[in-house]
């Protein structure tokens, strides 16, 4: 989610729709490559398009892995946010963890309380898939996000205070 929200002069009311991605749903499988590729467009995102691969595989990868899941949110008929989730797993815990890979609302659409309304949802299925925990990563320039996080109850972690707090890190492989 992008730090930046564009005035919103209506609330959604019962027009919000939150449901689990059925990828193999050509519907499903368009909105999470345009929900997805607007979020990569994003300062939040990277600022860069999704490449070709990715649009033209996207869904069909996804669907191969039984460990992951997608949340997709709707305005009516009009997607406006989206959740990608893939489970791992806590060896501390020796449990499932699930992972928001991605989490991503339209800028027409923030501020409205989407990306909570998605986290009950991915939270609801990580508990029937027996999960300890939900993880995920924010860019600490992210205030909203930031907000969102704490407002459902995600917080910064650490094990031992002399350690300090967790960092998420990555190293490219191609």
């Amino acid at each position: 989610m992008s730090a930046g929200r564009a005035p919103v002069a209506r609330p959604l009311g019962s027009a919000l729709m939150v449901l689990r991605a059925d990828y193999r749903n050509p519907e499903h499988a368009r909105a999470l490559v345009e929900l997805l590729d607007a979020y990569a467009r994003d300062p939040a995102g990277g600022a860069t398009p999704l490449g070709e691969f990715a649009r033209a595989n996207l869904a069909n990868a996804l669907a191969a892995r039984p460990q992951a899941f997608s949340v997709l949110a709707y305005d009516g008929a009009q997607p406006v946010g989206l959740a990608n989730c893939i489970e791992g797993f806590s060896s501390f815990a020796c449990r499932a963890l699930v992972n928001v890979h991605d989490l991503a609302v339209l800028p027409s659409h923030r501020g409205l309380r989407v990306g909570a309304k998605m986290l009950e949802l991915v939270e609801r299925i990580a508990r029937e898939r027996g999960a300890c925990k939900l993880t995920l990563e924010v860019l600490s320039g992210n205030a909203s996000a930031h907000a969102l996080y704490a407002r459902v109850g995600f917080a910064s972690y650490q094990l031992d205070p002399a350690m300090g707090q967790a960092q998420f890190l990555q190293k490219w492989l191609d």
